[in-house]
C-alpha cells in the first residue's frame, strides 16, 4: 500500500510539474505579438496547417495583425505579414532575422539552413564568388542557359504537337544550368543516372512537405517515432551519397591549376585551410552546400517555369499578346538575349506575374531570432522562429490592380511599359536573399520567351484543364498536367 501510495505521489508530483512547466513555456511577455489562445503541450498545432501554411497565415493576419504569434508544442512562431514590417525586419534589422532554426533534417551544415555564423558568412561569400566565377551576370553563363534553352525546344518539338507531361522536361533543363556549375558538366535527359537524381528529388520534396515531416521539424522530440519523416531522412543521405561519389571522382581528376566548377573550388579551399581547425571548409559542409546549389537552383525556377505553361493554356490571349511582342522585337530565327528584356515590356510582365500569381515560395525559408529584438512595438525574444509571409506581400490589394487574378498589366503603367513594384519579392529579401536570384531571372526570361518564340501551348482535346490551385512541397507547386507544344 505504502509503495502505491508513492506512485501516486509520484504521478500527481510529475502531472504538476509537467502542468507548471508547460504554462510556463506559454507565457509571454505583454508586448509579444498577439495570437490564438493555445492548448496545454500542443500549442496551436490543430489550427496550423503545416501542409498549406500560407492559408493559416492569411487567415491569422487578417484576424491579429502584421505580426502574430503561434505555438507549435513548446515552439515560439512569429508570422510577419505587409511590405513595412517584412522591410523593417530583413532590411532595417538585417542581423536580429538572420539565424536559422536548427531542423532534424538540415542541422547547422550547408548554407541555406546553417546557422547565422562565422562560417556561414565564410561560406556564403565562398558560394557568391564562385557562381561569379563560373558566370553569373557574365555573357558566358547566359550562352549555357540559352543552349540549354535550345536542347529543351528541341524536345518540345520531339512531341510533334502530341500531348505530354513538361514536368520532367523542364526539371532537367533547368537542373543542367546549375549542374555545369556544380558539378562541371551537363546531363543528356535520357541519361539513367540524371533521371534518377530528378525522381529522388521529387521524391524527397514530397516527403519534406509531408504533414508529420513539418510536424517533426517543428517539435524534434517527435523524430525518433516511426513515420514518413524516416523516408525523408533516407533520401537526403541517398541524395548525399550522389555526392561523395561525385567529389570522389572530383578529387582524383582534378587539376589543381585549374577549378572546372563549384566543387573544384572548395576542394581548392580545403587545400589552403588544411591544419586550420576553426575553418568551415570541410567534406561535411561540400556535400551539404553542394546538394543545396543543386535543389535550390532547381525546384524553384523549374517550378516557375511549369506554372507559366499552364497560365499560357488558360489564358490564350495573353500567350497571343507575348508571342505578337516576341515575333516583333525578336522574330522567330534568333535566340533571345538578355538585352531584349527591356524591348519586351508585355512579356516580361507576364513573366513577373508568373511568379507574382504563382507564389511559388509563400513563406520562405524560415528566420529565426539572432538575438532579443522588437518590430513594430513588438518583442521578439531570441530563439524565436519568424516566417515571412511572402504572400502578403505578392497578394496585397493595396499594392496589386488585381491581387487574385493572372494579370500581367499588375507590372505596366498606363503607357504599356514594365514598371518595378516594391512588394515584388519572390526571392526574399536581407541578408537571407536567394543566392541564385540573378541567375533564376536569366533562366525564366530565356526559357520562357523561347518558349513562345518556338511554339503555341494548348490544352489537348478531351483532356481538362490544368488545375490553377497548387499544393504544398515546400514550394507551391502545380498538379501534374498535360499539354500540347504546337510549333509555329
Amino acid at each position: 500500500k505504502g509503495l502505491d501510495n508513492n506512485v501516486t505521489t509520484l504521478g500527481i508530483s510529475l502531472t504538476v510539474f509537467a502542468l507548471v512547466f508547460d504554462f510556463m513555456k506559454r507565457r509571454k511577455r505583454w508586448n509579444y505579438p498577439p495570437g490564438p489562445g493555445t492548448l496545454p503541450f500542443i500549442g496551436n498545432l490543430l489550427q496550423v496547417d503545416v501542409t498549406n501554411p500560407s492559408k493559416t497565415s492569411q487567415k491569422l493576419a487578417k484576424k491579429f495583425g502584421k505580426a502574430f504569434s503561434v505555438q507549435v508544442g513548446w515552439i515560439d512562431i512569429v508570422v510577419l505579414s505587409g511590405y513595412e514590417i517584412i522591410k523593417e525586419a530583413l532590411c532595417q534589422k538585417p542581423e536580429d532575422f538572420s539565424d536559422r532554426p536548427i531542423l532534424p533534417l538540415t542541422r547547422e551544415l550547408g548554407i541555406l539552413f546553417a546557422k547565422y555564423s562565422l562560417s556561414w558568412k565564410e561560406q556564403r561569400r565562398f558560394c557568391l564568388s564562385t557562381l561569379r566565377n563560373f558566370g553569373l551576370g557574365k555573357k558566358s553563363l547566359e550562352q549555357r542557359v540559352t543552349e540549354e534553352a535550345g536542347f529543351l525546344c528541341s524536345e518540345f518539338s520531339a512531341k510533334q504537337g502530341h500531348p505530354f507531361n513538361p514536368h520532367i522536361l523542364i526539371k532537367n533543363a533547368v537542373s543542367n544550368v546549375i549542374c555545369t556549375m556544380t558539378f562541371g558538366d551537363r546531363y543528356e535527359y535520357k541519361d539513367e543516372t540524371f533521371l534518377e537524381l530528378m525522381h529522388l528529388l521529387e521524391d524527397l520534396m514530397k516527403s519534406l512537405s509531408s504533414f508529420l515531416t513539418q510536424v517533426v521539424a517543428l517539435v524534434p522530440v517527435l523524430s525518433h517515432i516511426p513515420g514518413p519523416h524516416r523516408k525523408a531522412w533516407q533520401l537526403h543521405h541517398e541524395f548525399l551519397d550522389f555526392i561523395r561519389k561525385t567529389v570522389k571522382e572530383h578529387k582524383e581528376s582534378r587539376d589543381p591549376a585549374f577549378a572546372r566548377d563549384l566543387i573544384d573550388s572548395f576542394l581548392e579551399e580545403m587545400e589552403k585551410n588544411k591544419g586550420n581547425p576553426e575553418t568551415s571548409f570541410n567534406e561535411t559542409n561540400l556535400l551539404h552546400i553542394a546538394l543545396d546549389m543543386f535543389a535550390a537552383g532547381t525546384e524553384t525556377s523549374s517550378t516557375t517555369l511549369r506554372w507559366g505553361l499552364i497560365y499560357m493554356v488558360l489564358y490564350p490571349d495573353i500567350q497571343k499578346k507575348a508571342q505578337k511582342e516576341i515575333d516583333n522585337v525578336i522574330g522567330r530565327d534568333r535566340p533571345p538575349t538578355m538585352e531584349d528584356q527591356v524591348n519586351l515590356p508585355y512579356t516580361n510582365a507576364v513573366i513577373h506575374e508568373i511568379q507574382r500569381y504563382g507564389d511559388i515560395l509563400p513563406g520562405a525559408l524560415p528566420h529565426m531570432a539572432y538575438q532579443d529584438t522588437e518590430i513594430q512595438g513588438y518583442f521578439i525574444p531570441k530563439g524565436t522562429i519568424v516566417i515571412i509571409n511572402l504572400s502578403s506581400l505578392l497578394k496585397d490589394e493595396a499594392v496589386w490592380k488585381k491581387q487574385h487574378q493572372f494579370y500581367p498589366e499588375n507590372f505596366l503603367d498606363s503607357d504599356g511599359q514594365f514598371v518595378r513594384q516594391e512588394a515584388f519579392l519572390p526571392f526574399s529579401t536581407g541578408r537571407r536573399v536567394c543566392l541564385g536570384e540573378q541567375l533564376a531571372k536569366m533562366e525564366l526570361f530565356i526559357f520562357f520567351t523561347s518558349f513562345l518564340q518556338h511554339f503555341t501551348f494548348c490544352i489537348p482535346p478531351n483532356q481538362p484543364r490544368p488545375r490553377e490551385n497548387g499544393y504544398f512541397s515546400i514550394i507551391m507547386s502545380p498538379h501534374p498536367y498535360q499539354i500540347c507544344a504546337i510549333p509555329r
